[in-house]
């Protein structure tokens, strides 16, 4: 017998949750990551962020500290026989109560911080340690300045709003006005819009140019049916998006067939405005060829209550099959008459549908009244005679 092998599995280029399957190595210039050091440390990791964060405030208050100390130190606050003398003559300290690396390192987290509990202070005496205190101020600001902007916009992310965007499961290739069309549905979560939403659809392929060049990720755009001339949806709602198979299309010359021989991926990018922040967004998924659903339908959702529309969101990615031709759109633009087959025959096979259906009701209704009938003559109670000793016959009915 003939071993079927599966065709070898082609990884994708973008996950069904929108992250690129892609890898960078080799990356030489390194340095090129630390000119723009803000937008590192907010594409870093929360860890790697919440670490950095503690060490940029740590490491600045034990710089200051050491600073404090060789402050006080140089002008003599360390001496011992200071304390004494303290009262009685008019030597007066840089900073008061700093006796130690402790107690420079509290006075560091007072200024950084601003907390100012009154036991450590400031004098005129020592210009230098007024400069200290200058430039631990102005670092202390920039440090703040940057570490919670870093924070701030890793937890307001574009990507965050994303996640309530959400994709049909699979995608569908039907009929609708007469063409074949590649559709798939989109919805939002939240109750707060998306302002100017676009949708993209992009075929990425591996291509051979015919000069022999290999082309790995060749991106084609194809066109998206909209109604609408500014090419934007009002998501108030879930909607099916289409895209009419013509000649523009990538998926012109493929049929129902050849789809699952196809090596194809085709990207969805949904863009728009977040209107609650007004920071731009993007969500992102991809079909393959396994993924999409030759002559299926999506069920509506949508149904109006008590003078509410009503979204149901448990029946999202669910399709029903239709009558679709298996031919691809070449075929179908060249010989109209395979449409109009098509859906003849699944009118005749819906009329037998319905005539096979008809009469199996009608014969479980004869069954039912059959059996109520044998129901009912089980329950007729029979004649029983009895006889008499004399040998006389006397019949009653119990």
């Amino acid at each position: 017998k003939p071993r079927i092998r599966d065709r070898p599995r082609k990884a994708r280029f973008i996950a069904k949750n929108g992250a690129c399957n892609l890898a960078h190595k080799n990356i030489r210039e390194q340095g090129r990551f630390l000119q723009d050091i803000f937008t590192t440390l907010v594409d870093l990791k929360w860890r790697h962020t919440l670490v950095i964060f503690t060490m940029s405030f740590l490491c600045s208050w034990l710089l200051f500290a050491m600073m404090w100390w060789l402050v006080a130190f140089a002008h003599g606050d360390m001496d011992p026989s200071t304390e004494n003398t303290l009262n009685s003559t008019k030597w007066t300290p840089c900073v008061t109560c700093v006796r130690s690396f402790t107690s420079a390192f509290l006075f560091s987290i007072e200024v950084q911080v601003t907390i100012g509990f009154g036991g450590r202070m400031m004098t005129e005496e020592c210009p230098l340690a007024i400069t200290v205190l200058i430039l631990q101020n102005i670092v202390g600001l920039i440090i703040n300045a940057v570490m919670l902007g870093c924070i701030f916009m890793k937890t307001a992310q574009a990507h965050r709003r994303a996640e309530t965007l959400i994709f049909s499961r699979q995608a569908v290739i039907a009929v609708r006005n007469g063409k074949l069309c590649f559709m798939f549905r989109v919805g939002d979560l939240r109750k707060s819009m998306i302002i100017s939403a676009s949708v993209r659809i992009q075929v990425v392929r591996k291509t051979t140019t015919p000069e022999g060049e290999v082309i790995p990720i060749h991106q084609v755009d194809i066109p998206v049916d909209n109604p609408i001339e500014s090419n934007n949806i009002f998501l108030v709602a879930p909607l099916i998006i289409c895209h009419v198979i013509d000649k523009r299309s990538p998926l012109y010359d493929i049929s129902a067939s050849d789809l699952a021989l196809q090596d194809l991926e085709l990207i969805v990018i949904l863009e728009g405005v977040v209107e609650t922040t007004g920071i731009t967004t993007q969500a992102r998924t991809s079909y393959v060829a396994e993924e999409i659903l030759w002559g299926h339908r999506f069920v509506p959702i949508v149904t109006e209550e008590e003078g509410v529309y009503a979204v149901d969101y448990s029946k999202f990615g669910n399709t029903v099959k239709v009558a679709a031709p298996r031919c691809s759109a070449r075929e179908l633009d060249e010989k109209p008459s395979i449409l109009i087959q098509t859906l003849q025959k699944s009118e005749l096979s819906h009329q037998n549908s319905l005539r096979k259906r008809n009469s199996m009701r009608r014969n479980n209704s004869i069954r039912r009244s059959n059996s109520m009938r044998r129901t009912n003559s089980s329950l007729i109670v029979p004649k029983v005679q009895f006889i008499t000793p004399e040998g006389s016959q006397s019949a009653s009915e119990t």
